[in-house]
């Protein structure tokens, strides 16, 4: 019942824009005619390709294409070598969000496809015709990544050859369960879809920036009327009459200072009143998609199993956590800025934190239905209603991911009161392992490395029980 709900719903919320974008897939060639594209089943000699200078570094100008020239390019680029456009638009979309996020990542990885340099050396292909093989170009990067999933097996066994670019499970999965969603609604579900993350993103965003303007003015306003007590504390103590009316004086203008700064509080405050608004607004219009689950991993949805939630939505292309924290019991959840935060089971807030703590940042504790005490650490915002003796729903988004506090990047800090078990030992927290997030430390075979990989031929047994030596991105 829930899986058919989610598809009428799904139906729904793109039936709703239909008319908006309606493509004509209209196969075009470059304009210098076609061009003839290398073999699949060899890669490139060492030096054979031309790249741009500077080529391991973002262009001046960075590519941009519109979704009729994205669909034609994984179109021309999959049927040059019998990839399904749906598995070339899904690894698109994972690897640099069609070309919103092309790096260079910590590790080096660059362009539309995300390859390492030394993969790009191999696979690389100069697809436009223009003498040049440029990952940061979409039409050489899509094509390169077809050719690459060809030489993997991708005509015969596209699982086989989507874990040879990524060899981890859960990468195949997602990428599997996007391109099967992109292929049962159409043109219409692959770009509602992104319009529709490109809204949550920016209101996300947008929430974030407006609090941290809040926070700062916050921080002013604390910073003046410490000042202007410790005037007035000084004047009350002097003992000389001059000293205590110039104290006064300066104290009466630290609290004219102090006024202002609160009116600017205020205005801060009333910004980001109005950034939750808009998320609110954004929330309600992916409500009908988020059901379908590869939808829900690239709209941010909760994940739901049993009567525990995954506390950070954004499944395991962009959540990692270690199995250990640094120095007790905890687990700190890694996840982008502006993530969101969900409540983990039913609860009832014990206490809550809007100004960041020194340590803990902004966030809260709360206690669970089986009588639990969790606490949250490091959230860049938390929503207006999450206070003291108020009731949660599992799954219910309480706020967004941050580094507030004593935090080196983004991420929400999970602990247990008392803190005596890792939440990661938990059997409700493991479940979620590969689902809702991947292990930072887990062994080559079953987590995303760390850095965006680099290719080898490495004799190992795909999925799918197939067998024979697979081309796999290594560490």
């Amino acid at each position: 019942m829930r899986r058919i709900a989610a598809a009428f719903g799904l139906a729904l919320a793109l039936a709703g824009s239909a008319g908006a974008d309606v493509f004509r897939v209209v196969p075009t060639a470059p304009a210098g005619g076609p061009v003839a594209l290398p073999s699949a089943s060899i890669p490139n000699a060492p030096g054979s390709i031309s790249v741009p200078a500077n080529w391991l570094s973002p262009p001046g100008v960075v590519q941009r294409l519109s979704y009729p020239e994205l669909l034609s390019l994984w179109q021309r680029a999959g049927t040059a070598y019998g990839i399904r456009w749906q598995v070339l638009a899904a690894i698109n979309k994972v690897e640099s969000n069609f070309g919103r996020n092309m790096g260079p990542s910590s590790a080096g990885a660059i362009g539309w496809m995300q390859f390492m340099p030394s993969t790009w050396d191999r696979w690389g292909t100069d697809a436009n015709g223009d003498g040049i093989a440029d990952p940061w170009n979409a039409e050489d990067a899509v094509t390169a990544a077809a050719r690459y999933l060809a030489a993997s097996g991708g005509q015969s066994d596209v699982a086989r050859s989507i874990f040879s670019y990524n060899h981890a499970q859960w990468y195949v999965d997602e990428v599997l369960q996007l391109a099967r969603l992109f292929g049962s609604g159409g043109v219409q579900t692959t770009f509602t879809l992104d319009r529709l993350q490109v809204s949550l993103d920016s209101a996300r965003t947008a929430v974030v920036h407006a609090n941290r303007k809040l926070v700062a003015a916050q921080r002013q306003v604390r910073k003046l009327w410490l000042y202007e007590r410790s005037l007035k504390r000084r004047a009350g103590a002097a003992r000389v009459l001059s000293d205590r009316l110039e104290l006064d004086r300066l104290a009466a203008q630290a609290g004219v200072v102090r006024s202002e700064a609160q009116a600017r509080a205020a205005k801060a405050r009333a910004a980001v009143i109005s950034a939750q608004r808009g998320l609110a607004s954004a929330r309600d219009r992916s409500l009908a998609s988020s059901f379908s689950p590869a939808a829900g991993t690239m709209l941010g949805a909760a994940s739901y199993a049993g009567n525990y939630v995954f506390p950070v939505g954004g499944g395991p292309s962009v959540v990692s956590v270690s199995h250990h924290h640094h120095d007790y019991p905890a687990a700190d959840i890694a996840a982008p800025m502006g993530s969101p935060v969900y409540s983990l089971s039913d609860a009832v807030v014990q206490r809550s934190w809007t100004y960041p703590d020194p340590r803990c940042g902004i966030g809260l504790t709360l206690q669970t239905s089986d009588g639990k005490s969790w606490t949250y650490c490091h959230l860049s915002v938390l929503d207006a209603g999450v206070v003291a003796g108020s009731r949660l729903a599992a799954g219910q988004e309480i706020g967004l991911v941050g580094m507030t506090g004593d935090a080196s990047g983004p991420h929400l800090h999970l602990q247990l009161n008392s803190q005596t078990v890792y939440p990661q030992s938990l059997p409700w927290f493991q479940g979620f392992a590969n689902v809702a997030f991947r292990w930072q430390d887990a062994g080559a075979t079953d987590a995303l490395p760390q850095t965006h990989p680099v290719f080898a031929v490495v004799p190992t047994q795909a999925p799918a029980q197939s067998s024979g030596p697979v081309v796999l991105f290594t560490r």
